[in-house]
């Protein structure tokens, strides 16, 4: 049987300032500071995880607070949009609120959907879109009520230097089907009912820059530690090399990188982020993993302290 992954669980991306980037995406966008620990790799920077209550997979937005790192390009080899659902007639109320914190807006079509698109405070490129599939988020903060809070991810925008390998692995490798074409764009579906809409830019894109206000990496589900497995198998049978399989506390995740040059993750469902902190705690304190706990002191004194803080419109 051929595997097929549900949709995005995860899209981690590289910003300059911790509290800027809390006030931008729980502050206005509404969303929930699931986890609060460090890059893995390198301690002395954090790992945010943003998503609805629960961080359900289909939800996370993670990112790489780097205050001395180097402005980023978008371009080929990297997500170029991350695409957030919100319900059904919840566009007009996103529509005002971000005018009243000032943020650009401006309004777009694709395939026979309407968007609206922006920036976030270090250029990574956002877009909002109505969607049926996928329930409603139950958590509401900074004047987000429940009815028109983001759902989860709608999805992604992919920009490749190799559009028709792309497509490739997207189909071949990861199972998705391909359901449209126009305005420049060939759009793609997985099985789940969230992060679950792909539209890859049609026309090859330049090579981007990593940096902040670029996403670093795209991941996709896995149900469970026994399918990743099969995921290993199945990427290298297509001529990809993963890497072994990595801890990341809250999932487990392979990576290889697709020949239009973005760097894709497969990640597990399980165990998730209340494996330890009670759920209604959620992002509240700085979690290590055993490893690292020796180092706390060291480590905390190293980053740079934020809170999650309604924003007054005149506050930024």
């Amino acid at each position: 049987m051929t595997l097929q992954t549900a949709g995005i669980h995860h899209i981690t991306a590289f910003v300059k300032d911790a509290q800027r980037n809390a006030d931008f995406y729980a502050g206005i966008l509404g969303l929930r500071l699931v986890k609060k620990t460090i890059n893995f790799d390198a301690p002395e920077v954090y790992h945010l995880y943003f998503g609805n209550e629960q961080g359900a997979p289909g939800t996370i937005i993670t990112f790489f607070p780097w205050a001395t790192g180097r402005k980023g390009r978008i371009g080929g080899g990297q997500v170029g949009v991350t695409t957030y659902a919100v319900p059904a007639g919840s566009l007009g109320f996103w529509e005002e609120r971000l005018a009243a914190y000032q943020i650009p807006v401006t309004k777009v079509t694709r395939i026979s959907e309407s968007y609206l698109s922006f920036a976030d405070y270090d250029g990574l490129r956002i877009e909002l879109v109505e969607r049926e599939a996928g329930p409603l988020s139950t958590w509401s903060f900074g004047g987000v009520p429940t009815e028109h809070a983001v759902k989860g991810f709608g999805g992604a925008v992919l920009y490749s230097t190799d559009p028709d390998k792309t497509a490739d692995t997207l189909t071949r490798t990861l199972g998705l089907e391909q359901i449209a074409e126009g305005d420049g764009y060939i759009r793609f579906r997985s099985t789940g009912d969230l992060g679950n809409i792909i539209d890859l830019k049609a026309a090859p894109v330049p090579q981007g820059g990593g940096g902040t206000g670029t996403v670093h990496h795209i991941a996709w589900r896995a149900k469970d530690d026994a399918e990743q497995l099969q995921w290993g198998r199945t990427v290298q049978s297509h001529g990809y090399q993963p890497t072994p399989v990595q801890d990341r506390q809250y999932f487990n995740a392979i990576y290889f990188r697709e020949e239009g040059g973005i760097l894709f993750e497969i990640a597990t469902d399980p165990p998730g982020f209340a494996r330890d902190e009670d759920p209604d705690k959620l992002g509240q304190k700085l979690m290590l993993p055993v490893w690292f706990e020796p180092n706390r002191a060291v480590i905390e004194a190293n980053l740079s302290p934020f809170e999650i803080r309604e924003v007054e419109v005149n506050q930024l």
